[in-house]
């Protein structure tokens, strides 16, 4: 079967499940409600970076888009549905494949209108303080934000197919992002700095320190979900349905 028809078929499912929905409706309010909260915070610290605090608001808002790729790949592992997939779509690399692809645009284009909608909401209340900013850190800014969140997305949809559980991946990964990077990684020096969410929130810093700059901690992030889509996929492959 073609991959047209395939991924039109994964979209379809998608389109199909009212959770999915409500994560990605999540991680646009979250995020947004939480960087307009910011925006008008006191901004005299001399560390003061205008462009994370008005993008600060994805840090919460990530869990919603981790939810939705563990939840659009893990809706595959209920009795007799990855079996009904297979059977539709024999060729699993491919059906994993269009999996993931429909776990990617939606994410990406939510993230993108989510970093938009927490810019716009956190600028109203810096006010001046976020005047410094320029056009092209903004753009980057946003489009870095949308595909943060987006490969964020898809290192959850390869976890949970690895996992074949959306309980274990979220089990793994929200005290991962919540505990492990910002406390145990505080303390862990720069070896932190590659973990799979301290490196792709570089790109949303006006400005940055450490070893990493924005697209390269993305690469990095990209990396961290290419390990996980590949554990994912030879779980699709070897395992029975």
């Amino acid at each position: 079967m073609p991959f047209a028809p395939v991924l039109h078929a994964e979209l379809l499912k998608i389109s199909t499940l009212r959770p999915l929905y409500g994560s990605l409706f999540a991680l646009l309010a979250t995020s947004t409600a939480f960087s307009a909260v910011a925006g008008v915070s006191e901004t005299s610290d001399p560390e003061f970076d205008p462009l994370f605090m008005a993008l600060s608001g994805v840090m919460p808002g990530q869990i919603a888009a981790i939810v939705f790729g563990t939840l659009a790949v893990s809706s595959e592992f209920r009795p007799g549905a990855l079996r009904l997939s297979l059977t539709a779509v024999p060729r699993r690399g491919r059906w994993f494949t269009a999996k993931l692809t429909a776990v990617a645009v939606p994410a990406l284009l939510t993230g993108l209108v989510t970093a938009c909608a927490a810019l716009l909401a956190a600028r109203a209340g810096l006010g001046a303080a976020a005047d410094g900013l320029t056009g092209a850190e903004q753009t980057r800014g946003v489009v870095g934000c949308g595909v943060y969140l987006m490969l964020m997305a898809l290192f959850a949809a390869g976890l949970t197919a690895w996992l074949r559980s959306g309980v274990a991946a979220l089990g793994v990964l929200i005290p991962f992002i919540l505990i492990v990077s910002f406390v145990i990684g505080d303390a862990a020096g720069p070896a932190a700095d590659f973990l799979p969410d301290r490196a792709g929130q570089v790109a949303l810093h006006e400005t940055w320190d450490g070893p990493l700059g924005p697209w390269t901690g993305l690469a990095v992030t990209a990396l961290w979900t290419a390990a996980a889509i590949a554990a994912g996929a030879w779980s699709v492959r070897r395992r029975d349905a």
